[in-house]
């Protein structure tokens, strides 16, 4: 079963050092579950700054600067893991570097016959 880690957290909960580690950690963590045939991807999102939400109302499209919500942790990144459980699931999420500072949220993704499957990883040459 495949689950989305999502991590929430302030933008300034890490200093630049406790940044970077934690991305070297995550790097680790992430090579450690691609070896057990666990790992579909995972990635940082830049900073909230750069987020624009979209809203659809009455047929006209609206577009606001900044995240949805006003709130004192964001979305700050993700993993997408192929596990047996939500037990295996929440147990990854606790290894996380990232849940030190905030929270990882853990949700069961819900697949949809005949949506294409292939993920793309950002950068990566054909």
């Amino acid at each position: 079963m495949k689950y989305m880690l999502l991590i929430y957290m302030g933008e300034n909960a890490m200093s630049d050092g406790e940044r970077e580690q934690c991305y070297k950690d995550s790097t680790a963590l992430c090579h450690e579950l691609a070896e057990n045939g666990k790992f579909i991807a995972a990635s940082p999102l830049q900073p909230v700054a750069t987020a624009t939400s979209v809203r659809v109302r009455e047929g006209k499209r609206l577009i606001t600067d900044g995240p949805f919500a006003e709130t004192r942790e964001q979305l700050g990144g993700y993993f997408i893991v192929d596990v047996a459980d939500a037990d295996e699931a929440a147990a990854i999420a606790s290894r996380i570097p990232a849940a030190k500072k905030g929270t990882v949220e853990v949700r069961a993704i819900l697949e949809i016959p005949n949506l294409p499957r292939k993920l793309e990883t950002v950068g990566a040459s054909s």
